[in-house]
């Protein structure tokens, strides 16, 4: 939960709205085959998901978002298609969700770190 507080008030912005935000940004970049999974509590709520003991969509899958000190600071895990130039992927992908967190919570992207965690044939 990021907290702002201004002259007019206090803001409360869900950790949620951020990973729908970045996530969204990810998979719609040129290249990006998919999010993979970071560790073993989402391995288990994806396959939870995937066996509908659990009804929401788990938006946070492959994307981690901190807030410290007014700066965020994102890791991403992908998945990229075979045969596309990664290196060009990842600066796409760093720049375009640097400008659309900054431009939409008009807060500072001080990190965005990008992990390839495989390739996809399509």
């Amino acid at each position: 939960m990021v907290r702002l507080e201004n002259h007019l008030g206090k803001i409360d912005i869900s950790s949620d709205f951020f990973v729908n935000l970045v996530g969204g940004t990810v998979t719609n970049c040129f290249g990006v085959a998919g999010m993979a999974t970071t560790g073993a509590t989402q391995g288990v709520k994806n396959y939870l998901s995937s066996m509908r003991f659990i009804k929401r969509r788990i938006p946070e899958k492959g994307i981690r978002v901190r807030y410290n000190k007014q700066k965020f600071t994102i890791d991403l895990h992908i998945i990229v298609t075979y045969g596309t130039n990664v290196t060009a992927i990842v600066k796409s992908i760093i720049n375009k969700v640097k400008y659309v967190v900054e431009e939409i919570s008009g807060l500072t992207v001080a990190r965005v770190n990008v992990f390839v965690d495989g390739m996809k044939n399509e």
